[in-house]
């Protein structure tokens, strides 16, 4: 909840209601196989790439429902506050973490498009756009990630609004 809505007297934290999604996504970000089948690097990098990559996928599948438009905000928001949490964690000082979140905010916004972009091309395209993209150990063929994350997308698409926001996503 902001410190204006504490002043405010506001009690409800919208993102609450989409606080168990942005759960799901880190859980699935974390999911052993992106890594050890995929290729993606296990590193803090990797880790993060990971993020993107599937709360991009759900943000696309959020976006073709209007009624899920307001909760896609709200995960956005998450996304930060756990972002700017995970800085300062790191020792990132106060003065200078809004420029980072600025710039993962860009890289988000930036994946995002890329990710809607590959999703609707062929597998080709995708793997491409996840090899500029993510960080793979050495010497990894993205077209094993490529297929992985389209077919997390194709079963996203598939659940209704309701389970998507239940976080009954995924396996």
């Amino acid at each position: 909840m902001s410190l204006l809505a504490r002043l405010l007297g506001q009690t409800r934290d919208d993102r609450d209601a989409a606080r168990p999604l942005w759960h799901r996504v880190v859980e699935i970000a974390r999911e052993k196989e992106w890594y050890a089948d995929c290729g993606v690097a296990d590193t803090v990098a990797g880790r993060f790439d990971m993020i993107t990559l599937v709360l991009s996928i759900v943000l696309v599948r959020m976006e073709r429902d209007p009624g899920l438009i307001p909760a896609s905000v709200w995960l956005t928001e998450l996304f930060v506050e756990d972002m700017d949490g995970q800085l300062r964690e790191s020792g990132v000082g106060d003065l200078v973490v809004g420029k980072h979140v600025g710039k993962l905010m860009s890289t988000l916004g930036g994946r995002l498009g890329a990710y809607r972009d590959g999703l609707e091309a062929d597998e080709d395209a995708f793997a491409a756009a996840l090899a500029r993209n993510m960080t793979l150990t050495e010497g990894t063929d993205p077209l094993p990630l490529a297929r992985r994350a389209r077919a997390f997308a194709a079963g996203l698409a598939l659940a209704p609004a309701d389970r998507v926001l239940a976080a009954e996503i995924g396996r």
